[in-house]
């Protein structure tokens, strides 16, 4: 009875051993599963707003070409391919490369996967920008001639170097780092140059590390002020995940930080803000322009809408911005508000001027980034300023003024965004 009664304890031991094994793969896998969804619901949206507004996928894949071709490769391109290996971008009008235009050029080339684009852009930027020593090593000068070779200034506008930076992290992760150029390495020698950047020789860091904000420009007294659309939190959030350099947690700040500031800059009820101002978000006028909104500041909602979608973390006060300044906008004419305004909305006596004719313009670049904005208003009628961007054609004004360098940057940009192909680049 005893031998009976181990054998069946045995075989049911056996049974229970068998269904344990059975089931804890099952297990496993549906544990896995749930945290993939989890995983897959915090990954960002990307939304094809183009699509929502009726246009067919083979529309708009023709229209973000068409939109990289008159950059890049059109008649009026301000793309240049000089021998085998080299390449720059240039605000044609004024007959320089700048960090801005570069940047942004890399940034195009990795999102789109040109890297012949992107690698040639690098490589000008390295041998004729970059400061090889002294005091700004690792940083470049915001402008060279592109003729000459010749730097205009030796000096750095801080958000070029944020774009290079981000380009070249996602460049990392998109190709690896065996293909002729480490990204990462490169990305990392700004990085840690930045941080022995003290004050001697008057250069800085590019971050003001007391406000934890982007500089103006990273020397003397410009440090201690800034310009609202050099503010990507989105950009500081990718180095805390990529960079990987030990200031995770100060970059993790400093998005937030800006994200807080953004709230003071932009008026509480046009939306509007001025392109150079103090840390607390008050203008800062300058000898050569009074404050108020301009060109730089039409980057401003475009970065807002990349900081939704990516990450996230400011939705209410972001919505709330974008309905205003959408609404302060259409208010005067959706096909024919203005360039540039005073604060409050009102006409600014001061114009800065771009082209030979000194005078307010409805602008493509503005036209393009203030549909942006539409990823971050849900309301249904945010839908008429993606129209005007589909329908906005970049060639010149009646005046004859013909911007293709940041008119056009800012229509490409724009462009991507709206179409779902503007995108954190993780890791392959």
């Amino acid at each position: 009875m005893n031998k009976i009664s181990w054998q069946n304890c045995f075989r049911i031991s056996r049974i229970i051993v068998m269904i344990l094994g059975l089931l804890v793969p099952v297990l496993a896998i549906s544990q896995n599963k749930k945290k993939s969804e989890k995983m897959e619901s915090k990954r960002p949206q990307y939304r094809n707003l183009f699509k929502e507004a009726g246009y067919s996928q083979v529309e708009i894949d023709k229209k973000l070409a068409k939109a990289y071709y008159d950059v890049f490769e059109g008649p009026d391109h301000v793309y240049f391919e000089e021998g085998d290996s080299l390449g720059y971008v240039s605000d044609v009008k004024n007959n320089d490369a700048r960090t801005e235009g570069m940047s942004y050029g890399m940034m195009v080339a990795v999102q789109l996967d040109k890297k012949e684009v992107f690698d040639r852009l690098w490589h000008w930027s390295v041998k004729y920008m970059q400061h090889q020593t002294g005091p700004r090593e690792a940083y470049f000068a915001w402008s060279v001639n592109p003729t000459t070779k010749k730097q205009n200034s030796p000096g750095s506008a801080s958000d070029g170097e944020l774009y290079y930076i981000t380009s070249l992290l996602f460049a990392s992760n998109k190709w690896g780092n065996d293909t002729g150029i480490n990204y990462y390495k490169e990305a990392r020698r700004i990085l840690d140059a930045m941080w022995k950047k003290d004050g001697t020789g008057n250069i800085y860091n590019l971050i003001n590390v007391e406000h934890k904000q982007i500089t103006f420009v990273p020397e003397g007294k410009s440090y201690n002020w800034t310009d609202p659309s050099y503010h990507l939190p989105a950009f500081y959030e990718v180095w805390a995940l990529y960079a990987k350099d030990g200031h995770e947690q100060f970059y993790k700040e400093c998005a937030d930080v800006s994200r807080e500031f953004l709230h003071r800059a932009c008026h509480p009820i046009t939306g509007l803000n001025s392109d150079y101002t103090e840390f607390s978000g008050e203008p800062h006028p300058t000898p050569w322009m009074p404050g108020g909104f301009r060109y730089d500041s039409w980057r401003v909602p475009m970065n807002i809408a990349m900081d939704y979608t990516w990450f996230g973390k400011d939705k209410k006060w972001q919505e709330d911005y974008a309905l205003r300044f959408q609404n302060f906008l259409r208010s005067k004419g959706l096909e024919t508000y203005d360039d540039q305004f005073n604060l409050d909305g009102s006409t600014p006596e001061f114009i800065l001027q771009a082209g030979p004719v000194k005078k307010l313009r409805h602008s493509i670049g503005l036209v393009s980034t203030a549909a942006t904005a539409s990823l971050v208003n849900h309301n249904k009628g945010n839908l008429d300023f993606v129209h005007a961007v589909w329908n906005a054609k970049l060639e010149p004004y009646k005046d004859g003024y013909f911007d293709p360098y940041y008119d056009g940057l800012m229509h490409l940009f724009s462009i991507m965004h709206l179409s779902g192909k503007y995108q954190i680049i993780t890791p392959q």
